[in-house]
Order: structure tokens, then C-alpha cells, then sequence
């Protein structure tokens, strides 16, 4: 590979393409690499030092028994967990129909008309159902976001934290005293409320509605099978979360948030949405819809900047609810709220103190501070948790996972507290649990309506059902166990089977995120490590892995940015330069941080423009909040001109934030402080090898030098960085302390076997294997930017702009044909339309980097014919892409090429052919009748070969 670089060795193309005045003169000082079963070891012991009890603390974490069959073939499984984002939706059908399923669940549970197809978590679901509201109701003086004080405490925070930079004032108190006016846009409230009650809510929200606002409930998809939907009671918006579906509580996190809406609102609502439409042959075939309303197209004018959603999980959510079905989700749900009764029944017998109000899964018991006290060391010595809701207020909450065994002993504890004899479980509950007969819910509360209706949720209640359901939804997804996925930015990389393995353990896995802090000894040894590592790769002070995407790491750098600069004294600060080349992203968190966006242009080169950036800066030094850049650039290249870039921004006042990206290219060779940021978000999900989950999961710490430390997030449960908060911090921006903390296992495992000489060669060859790849092409179709010594970074830009206009072939017809050769196409039309970024990594063997070469050189000998007049410009290969198994079978074959060019051009895909399971997609169609959940029965027309 080298030789064909006309190079002596890879250091001479490092040395190429790397600007020599940010090369780091040292080697990473971490560990040296461990082995596989070295590095599980060592993380068996870190895991021993968590101690997991039995939580029964609730607060929007709960226990649940996770299907094995789920487990293995979805969480586990990498024909789930490495897919991409389903923009190719014609080799993204299965995972698409699970996620059309979460929609339905959360659309017949809320009794709403929309919904998405999941957030990051229910504290985000909050805020962006806040930012829907200030969108869609905020005009002159009405700006005031009321929320219930019976919300959960994480919830309540966040929503804060995101409301303080839009200038919306949050009013939070009891429902009872808040009178909705004009000056309203909106309330949020919690059903069931975080202390167990249950209120008929339906005044209150018609009140919010009458006065002009909009009305919000978050609530619980499992109680909603015996509750009256909000939908049903007026509400205009339903949030939550799905983890009580199956998916474990991972120290909180990765879980699906929800966001339900009705019809009117569904361009204003947040993160991505999958929509019905039709292929070319006229089958039904599904795709994200509404996608102009994403931040990489709308840019500073997006509703959200969540591009990430949290696939993995809403799929293993819905697949729970596919396997247990209504009746099953019923069953659990009225066990629940028996044992909870049971549990009250008893401690009233024993003289405490519980309100009367009906409840679904959670009591809260009044005591003094002296009993309290003695109940929670009691329960923590037979290591159960109970919730400490005040000093002289305890908080129990019921799960699909409590035994009566367990119902029992907590019974026992408050017995013994009390001077009571304890009883055996027969004496609780008599000799058959069954026929224990409880009060109803009270009629104005109890659902009627029924749910879950469709055939899918009623027709795979048996193992070997949801198997061969799960399986064949699998066999619909192109992942990186078919081939490379070699998405420029995207960084989609080896996701090792030993990074993966410990996710699923329970002393990871089985921790609730607001456990006692000398039970998750073994999670803040883990954190703390992988804080400091991240910290020396990147130069930097301080890091905060509370973030749980990329969108959320550059919404709290510049958080911290902004709280940096009122702490000097300059509010006012509030201009973000961005280049035109930069991700969608970045404008769109601008704005979300308060920050008004002034873009920088690129010159020919594709490099930002300096004399525009002088210019820009000068014109706003002022008010020169920051500076967002991408490092390499997006365009593919090691910017020489970097260092100048932040000196300018510096000179004026102003702090550099760096997307972190394009991080791959950096590791070992440089860092974002040796080049001048100030802050610098990390895609654990892309460098650190977290795989994409088709969209999600993801990870997006920050990194920030020494004086932005103190404005990093803190969090209103547990404080992840200080033990006392400073007032300077910003706030929490997810609601668990460390967002997705159940994934850091896997980005801890890919540090700790690469070592500090192990990262430093991946960066090397995923620069090697980026500029490779574009010399074999470069014949074939342009390479759009190069550095100064014409090579590339990790990836590059290949222009197909040439074949449109000489003979009508556009990118899109080329991406839809790698399908029929095996691949997942490129990042297309994204820095600059008409093109595809080509990111290979450093995971991938030269026989596939040549395999995905050839493909592509075979695919411009069709463009070739094509132009030579060999092809019709209508009816070729490219154009009818993708071809499916049902098109080469049908009996009528009326194309000018054959059966076997169009479906086996290559002897590669001869000997392993992967099947898109629909033609090409109808988009037009697709977004003109959205339909955003499962299809009645008699709307799906019967597939045929026609």
C-alpha cells in the first residue's frame, strides 16, 4: 500500500500529511496494551467492586427481566448492534419495521397521533418537548414553561439547563396553585407523579390548551396499559422512557426515550421519525421520513440538534412488547400494582404513614429522620435500596423483577423498625397470592381504549416465534458482519466481541444510576480511568462523560463556554463562528446554547478562509463567544493553517470548540489542546469503537482545558465531578450522572488492549488505509480536496458531480448500485452535494478496502458504457438499483442488461450475495402520505413477483 504511494515507508506518509507544528513529541502515556483475557480480568475486578442490590428506588429506573431470546439476538448480537443509521433504507427494512413497532407501542399506549423514533432519555425527551412548545407558542411576551413539582428531580434539572440559553422562564410548583395565561407555552407534569400518586390531569392540561399553551405529560409506557392515556385526558405531547421494556438499567443508561405528539405538530417535533412508503414495484417499504427537518440539512434552523436516537434500545423495546403482546404487558403491569397495594395494605396495618391517593408501582412513607435513617441501613444490610426522598420521607417502588420473597423482607424491615414481629409470606399474603383482591382504579383513570391491536403484537408470544421474527427482520439489515460500512465521519470501525462481552454482565448492568455511592465503587474506578485516559489523548484538563450522543457533547461544551464567559463578566459574548464546511450539528447546538450562528466561508481548496475569518472576527470581537471547527476538516484534510485559526479566535476573546468527529485521525499523532482548542466533544461511538446500534447508541464526552473545567455539567442526584458542585457548573444535560454509563465498558476495553502504541498505529492506518483507497479511485472519479502534500486524512471527498453532468448517472444511482455489488454507500452528498466522503478505518483488511475499490471502479466502467452509448441512459443498471431477489426471478425481464450484471456483477458477490429486501424507494411518495405506525392489515398489499 505504501509502494503504490510512491512512498518508503508509513512514517514519510504521516509526515505528509500531518502538519509537522502539531505533532505531538511524545507517545500516549497509557497503559500498554493488554490481551483480551488480560483486559477481561482486570475488568472482572473493577466489576467486583460494584455491589448490586436490589433497587427499589424508582425515580424513572426500574428493574426488568430482559428476554433471554432478546438478549442474545438483539444486545448482543452483531447483526443488530453494527449497523448505520438506516439512511439507506432499502438494506435497513428489519430494523426500520422494529422501529415503525416502538412507534406504534408508544402512539396506542399515549393515545396520540405520532410518534418518534426514540430520544436519548426522559430529562431530554423533556426539554425537547419544552423547546417544541417555546417553537410553536413563543411569541412576544409569552415565554413562561410551567413544571409540576411531583416530576422527577433529573427531569425537572434538565429541562432548567436547556430553558436558561433560549430565555424561557421555568415556573415549577404545585399543579393545584399554577394558573395557566398568555404568557404560557407550556407545562409539563408527571403521570404517574415521581411520588407514586395518581391525579385525573385531564383540567389541568384542557386549562394549558384553553390558555394557549402547549400540554405535556411525561409518563410511564407500563402503567399506561391500566391507565387512561394522556392523549385521552388533552394532552398535546407524551414523553418517557421505554427501559421498563426490557432494557437493563446500566447505572441509567443507554434507555429509549419516547416522543408522542398529535398529528398538527409533527413538523415541529424533535429526532427521527420512520414513515411508510412504496418501492418502485409498488411494495409497501419504510424510510425515515420528514428528513429536511434534520439539523444536517437545516443546520441553524432545525427544531433539535439530536441526531442521535437510541436505536438499539427502542428495537429491544419494542421486540418486548412484541413478545409479551397486551395481554402479557397487562399481566405485568396489574401484578405490579398488586404487589404495590399488598405492600401499602401491610404498612398501613403496621401504623406508617401513606397517602391514600391511587398509585401504580411507588409509595412514599412519611417517618421521622430517625426512622428513616434506621430503614435504610436495615435494608441496605440485606442490600436492598429504598429511595431516600428526603431526610424524613422514604420512596418504594415496585418492578416486573420483585419477588413476594422480596416484598416479604422489605415488609419485614419496616416491621422490625416499628417494634413489629416479622411475617412469613403466607401470613401476607395467604395461601394463594391469585386471589388477592385490590380497589380498581377510579373510573376517570382507568383505561378503556384498547392498544397494541395490530397482528405483530399478537402473533409471537412463543420463543421460537420471536426467534424466527427477530431473524428475519436481521436478514433485512445490510451490518458490518456483510461487508465494510465505510461512512465518511461516521468512523463505522471493528466493535471487538471482547468490548461487548461485559455490557450484559450485572455488576455493570443491573446498577441503578442513583445507588448509593459505596455500591458502585467498581463504576467510579471505571469512570475515573477512562476520564484520565481521555484526558491524556486529548491534552486536556477535565472531561465529563455525562453527554449520551455527539449532539449532546456539543451542546455542553458550548454550555460551558458561555457559562465561562459570564463568569468574567461578558454575557454579552454570544456570537459562534461556524464554517459553511462544518456538521449540521454544530449550528443547530449553537442555537440550542443561546449563541447566534455567523457563518465563515471555505476557500477553493475547501479549507476555511482566513482573510473571512479575520474579517468575521473583527466584525464581532465584541461579542465573540467561540469559534466551531472540525479537525481534520470535514472536507478530508489536515488543515496546515489550524493554530492560526484558533490565534485569531483567541486574539478577539473568543474560545475554541473543536468537533471531535473526525477524532480517529488525531489519536497519538496530535490533540485538540496541541492545536488550540478549548473544548473538544468525543464520539466514544466512532473512535472509541461503541457501535452505532443502527443510530444509536452513542456517547459524546467532553473534553475542556483547565479554566472551562469548572463550568462542566453537574447533576442534581449525584454530582459526577464534584463532590460540591460549584455554582459556575452548568447543569445536568442527561438525566443519569453519567449518561450512557452502561456502554463505557466497551470505549475502557478498546483503550485498555490497544495501549497508548495500539491507538497511535490505528490513527496511522486509518490515514494509510483513507489515502490508499483514494489513489486506486482517483482514476476513476476526481478527488474533490487535498492537503498540501496532495494526501488525504482518514477519509475523502470522491466526486461524482461529472457523471450527472455527462450522462445523467447521480450519486444517489451509484449508492443505490453498491447495494447490488454488497455495500453500504458512502456519506453522500454531505459536506458538498453530488459527492460521497469515504472513510475505510483502520479495522478494515486490504482485501476489502480492494474489494470496495473495485466495486466502485466497476460501477464507473456502467457509467463509462453508459456515456460510450453501450447503455441506455434510462434503462441501466444504475438506475433500476437496487435489484432485489424478486425483480432477477420474475418471469418478465424487460432490461436492455442481463440478470447476471445486474445482480452479480462481481465474483465477490457470486460467492456471497446479500439481497436488498425492497427496490428502490419511493421518497416523493414516502413523505407525501406518511403514515409513522404500523398499517392496518387491509392497507398492506401481499408481496408478489411480478
Amino acid at each position: 500500500m505504501v509502494d503504490m504511494l510512491g512512498l518508503k515507508s508509513l512514517d514519510a506518509l504521516i509526515d505528509d500529511a500531518v502538519p509537522a507544528d502539531i505533532r505531538l513529541n511524545e507517545s500516549l502515556d497509557l497503559p500498554t496494551g493488554a490481551s483480551e483475557s488480560e483486559a477481561l480480568t482486570e475488568l472482572r475486578s473493577i466489576a467486583s467492586r460494584n455491589r448490586v442490590f436490589r433497587s427499589f428506588i424508582g425515580q424513572g429506573y426500574y428493574g426488568t427481566l430482559v428476554p433471554t431470546v432478546i438478549q442474545r439476538n438483539i444486545l448482543e448480537n452483531p447483526g443488530w448492534y453494527t449497523q448505520y443509521t438506516p439512511y439507506q433504507a432499502e438494506i435497513s427494512q428489519g430494523r426500520l419495521e422494529a422501529l415503525l413497532n416502538f412507534q406504534t407501542l408508544v402512539t396506542d399506549l399515549t393515545g396520540l397521533e405520532i410518534a418518534n423514533a426514540s430520544l436519548l432519555d426522559e430529562g431530554t425527551a423533556a426539554a425537547e418537548a419544552m423547546a417544541m412548545a417555546f417553537g410553536t407558542k413563543g411569541r412576544g411576551s409569552r415565554n413562561v414553561f410551567f413544571v409540576a413539582d411531583h416530576c422527577h428531580t433529573q427531569t425537572i434539572e434538565v429541562v432548567r439547563t436547556r430553558a436558561k440559553p433560549l430565555g424561557i422562564e421555568v415556573k415549577v410548583g404545585p399543579v393545584s396553585q399554577f394558573k395557566p395565561d398568555d404568557s404560557v407555552v407550556g407545562a409539563l407534569v408527571q403521570y404517574p407523579a415521581t411520588d407514586g400518586t395518581i391525579h385525573n390531569l385531564e383540567p389541568f392540561l384542557l386549562a394549558v390548551r384553553e390558555a394557549g399553551g402547549l400540554s405535556i405529560v411525561a409518563c410511564d409506557l407500563l402503567a399506561l396499559t391500566l391507565l387512561r392515556p394522556p392523549g385521552e385526558m388533552g394532552a398535546d405531547v407524551a414523553i418517557g422512557s421505554a427501559q421498563r421494556f426490557g432494557v437493563p438499567l446500566g447505572f441509567g443508561g443507554p434507555h429509549a426515550a419516547f416522543l408522542a405528539t398529535r398529528d398538527r405538530y409533527k413538523r415541529q417535533m424533535p429526532g427521527r421519525l420512520v414513515g411508510v412508503s412504496k418501492d418502485v414495484e409498488g411494495n409497501p417499504a419504510l424510510r425515515l421520513s420528514l428528513q429536511t427537518r434534520e439539523q444536517h440539512i437545516r443546520r441553524d434552523r432545525a427544531t433539535s440538534n439530536i441526531c442521535t436516537a437510541q436505536v438499539l434500545l427502542a428495537v429491544m423495546a419494542s421486540m418486548y412488547a412484541v413478545y409479551h403482546g397486551p395481554a402479557g404487558l397487562r399481566r405485568i403491569a396489574e401484578r405490579i400494582r398488586n404487589l404495590t397495594l399488598l405492600t401499602a395494605h401491610h404498612l398501613r396495618k403496621l401504623d406508617y404513614e401513606i397517602s391514600s391517593e391511587p398509585v401504580f408501582d411507588t409509595l412514599t412513607i412519611q417517618v421521622t429522620a430517625e426512622v428513616a435513617e434506621t430503614l435504610h441501613h436495615e435494608s441496605r444490610r440485606l442490600k436492598i435500596n429504598l429511595r431516600e426522598v428526603d431526610t424524613a420521607t422514604v420512596g418504594l417502588s415496585i418492578d416486573e423483577a420483585t419477588t413476594l420473597d422480596e416484598i416479604a423482607t422489605v415488609i419485614g424491615i419496616f416491621a422490625a423498625t416499628s417494634g413489629n414481629a416479622v411475617q412469613t409470606i403466607e401470613s401476607l399474603v395467604g395461601p394463594d397470592p391469585a386471589t388477592t383482591r385490590f380497589p380498581s382504579l377510579p373510573e376517570p383513570l382507568k383505561r378503556t381504549s384498547p392498544f397494541l391491536t395490530h397482528p405483530v403484537f399478537n402473533q409471537y408470544q412463543t420463543e421460537t416465534g420471536l426467534l424466527r421474527y427477530i431473524r428475519r427482520l436481521e436478514s433485512r439489515d445490510l451490518s458490518l458482519c456483510h461487508s465494510m460500512i465505510s461512512l465518511g465521519s461516521c468512523t463505522m470501525k471493528l466493535n471487538a466481541t471482547t468490548q461487548m462481552v461485559p455490557v450484559t454482565w450485572p455488576e455493570f448492568a443491573n446498577i441503578h444510576p442513583f445507588a448509593p455511592a459505596d455500591q458502585t465503587r467498581g463504576y467510579d474506578e471505571l469512570v475515573g480511568q477512562l476520564e484520565a485516559w481521555l484526558c491524556t489523548i486529548t491534552g486536556f484538563a477535565a472531561v465529563s462523560l455525562q453527554p449520551n450522543a455527539g449532539s449532546q457533547g456539543e451542546y455542553a461544551g458550548l454550555l460551558s463556554i458561555r457559562s465561562y464567559h459570564r463568569s468574567r463578566g461578558d454575557p454579552d459574548r454570544r456570537v459562534c463562528l461556524i464554517p459553511v464546511s462544518a456538521h449540521g450539528t454544530n449550528p443547530a447546538s449553537a442555537v440550542m446554547a443561546g449563541l447566534r450562528v455567523v457563518p465563515v466561508n471555505c476557500d477553493e481548496g475547501g479549507n476555511i478562509d482566513l482573510d473571512d475569518l479575520r474579517a468575521k472576527a473583527d466584525a464581532h470581537a465584541d461579542q465573540l463567544a467561540a469559534l466551531m471547527v472540525t479537525y481534520p476538516s470535514t472536507h478530508g484534510v489536515f488543515e496546515s493553517t489550524i493554530r492560526e485559526i484558533c490565534r485569531i479566535v483567541h486574539d478577539r476573546g473568543g474560545q475554541v470548540y473543536m468537533d471531535g468527529a473526525n477524532m480517529n485521525a488525531q489519536v497519538g499523532l496530535t490533540n485538540p489542546a496541541v492545536i488550540g482548542a478549548d473544548v473538544c466533544h468525543l464520539n466514544l461511538h466512532k473512535t472509541f469503537a461503541i457501535p452505532h446500534g443502527g443510530g444509536g447508541p452513542g456517547v459524546g464526552p467532553i473534553g475542556v482545558a483547565a479554566h472551562l473545567a469548572p463550568f462542566l455539567p453537574s447533576h442534581p442526584v449525584r454530582a459526577p465531578f464534584f463532590a460540591d458542585p460549584p455554582k459556575t457548573a452548568s447543569g445536568p444535560i442527561a438525566a443519569a450522572p453519567w449518561g450512557s454509563a452502561g456502554i463505557l465498558v466497551i470505549s475502557w476495553t478498546y483503550i485498555r488492549m490497544m495501549g497508548g502504541a495500539g491507538l497511535t498505529d490505528a490513527t496511522r492506518i486509518a490515514i494509510l488505509n483513507a489515502n490508499y483507497m483514494a489513489e486506486r479511485i482517483a482514476p476513476h472519479f476526481p478527488i474533490l480536496y487535498r492537503g498540501e502534500n496532495e494526501r488525504v486524512a482518514h477519509e475523502f471527498i470522491a466526486d461524482f458531480r461529472p457523471c450527472k453532468e455527462r450522462c445523467g448517472i447521480e450519486v444517489e444511482d451509484i449508492a443505490k448500485r453498491l447495494m447490488d455489488y454488497g455495500f453500504h454507500a458512502p456519506t453522500m452528498s454531505w459536506p458538498v452535494p453530488g459527492t460521497m466522503m469515504i472513510e475505510p478505518t483502520e479495522s478494515e483488511s486490504k482485501a476489502e478496502l480492494d474489494r470496495f475499490c473495485d466495486a466502485l471502479i466497476e460501477i464507473g466502467n456502467e457509467i463509462s458504457a453508459i456515456e460510450r452509448g453501450e447503455m441506455d441512459p434510462a434503462d441501466n443498471p444504475l438506475k433500476h438499483a437496487p435489484h432485489t431477489a424478486g425483480m432477477i426471478a420474475s418471469d418478465a425481464w424487460s432490461h436492455g442488461y442481463s440478470r447476471q450484471v445486474a445482480a452479480f456483477p462481481t465474483l465477490s458477490v457470486r460467492e456471497s450475495k446479500f439481497w436488498p429486501s425492497v427496490a428502490r424507494i419511493d421518497n416523493v411518495y414516502g413523505d407525501r402520505n406518511l403514515v409513522c405506525s404500523c398499517p392496518g392489515m387491509e392497507t398492506v398489499e401481499v408481496r408478489s413477483v411480478k
